[in-house]
């Protein structure tokens, strides 16, 4: 049973902008398109302009006094600023999807006034669609979604993944997955961060970590773990920042453990 119901306007646009954006991802996939670099190591490919394009259109369409906030072309110019925002990654996960890796997505997610209202994730080579709006829950493909009950660290299976900066900051990014990885059952690294922070939703991993991500990345993701029940804060057990960059998201019962491995890695490290 879904338990979903009919989901708001707000969630439908998110739904459809997502479902679109899986189609132009599936068609493309494994054929020829342009790859370019916006830096050493990080990616844009031509589908994700594409993609892009057409959630900004769709989202003109139907909401025509609503700002985007969108990893390739940026966000709201001028003085004036809706109460609305939609956050938009067309393909998170695009080198994963420029070398025809199977694991990425699309993710929308809604603010108003600030605080995420929807979200909406859609791993197309999957037909995973990950829904969430607050006080309703959050769904995979209908069915409600509950983070694991696992109850200890060294129980745990743990995702994270590394900045574009990652040559920059190679010891301290290095050093923290290695700490967790001598704390738990296993530590992964997928390439996607919102499907990382998808499956801390569904209970498929119990612990998410990441530093240097853009709200983009994770708008969606943030209000689907904690619709299913879990917990998010920033990296030091903080209120969690959207344009911080930083960010914890687990199951809950591992959460205060997760946050001891990170200040016991931090208080070890030299001064700057």
């Amino acid at each position: 049973m879904s338990g979903e119901g009919t989901p708001s306007a707000f969630l439908a646009t998110a739904i459809d902008a997502v479902k679109r954006a899986g189609e132009i991802q599936r068609a493309a996939l494994g054929g020829a398109f342009q790859i370019h670099k916006k830096g050493t190591i990080d990616l844009v490919t031509e589908v994700d302009l594409a993609v892009e394009r057409m959630i900004r259109a769709l989202i003109a369409e139907r909401h025509p006094d609503h700002d985007v906030l969108a990893e390739e072309l940026g966000g709201p110019t001028g003085d004036t600023r809706s109460r609305y925002c939609w956050i938009v990654d067309p393909i998170d996960g695009t080198t994963n999807f420029a070398h025809g890796l199977p694991l990425f997505c699309c993710t929308v997610a809604l603010e108003v006034d600030g605080r995420l209202e929807v979200g909406a994730i859609y791993d197309p080579t999957r037909d995973e669609l990950f829904t969430a709006e607050r006080g309703k829950g959050a769904f995979l493909n209908g069915t409600r979604l509950q983070v694991s009950q696992t109850q200890t660290l060294i129980d745990a299976l743990l995702v994270t993944g590394f900045p574009y900066a990652v040559q920059d900051k190679m010891t301290e990014l290095v050093g923290l997955f290695a700490a967790f990885l001598g704390q738990a059952r296993a530590v992964r690294r997928l390439g996607s961060a919102a499907l990382d922070i998808c499956y801390v939703a569904c209970g498929r991993v119990d612990g998410f970590w990441e530093q240097g991500l853009n709200a983009w990345d994770i708008a969606a993701g943030v209000l689907l773990v904690e619709e299913a029940g879990g917990r998010v804060t920033a990296l030091d057990g903080g209120p969690f920042n959207l344009r911080s960059g930083l960010i914890l998201a687990t199951n809950g019962p591992i959460h205060d453990e997760m946050l001891r491995v990170v200040s016991q890695f931090h208080a070890l490290q030299p001064p700057r």
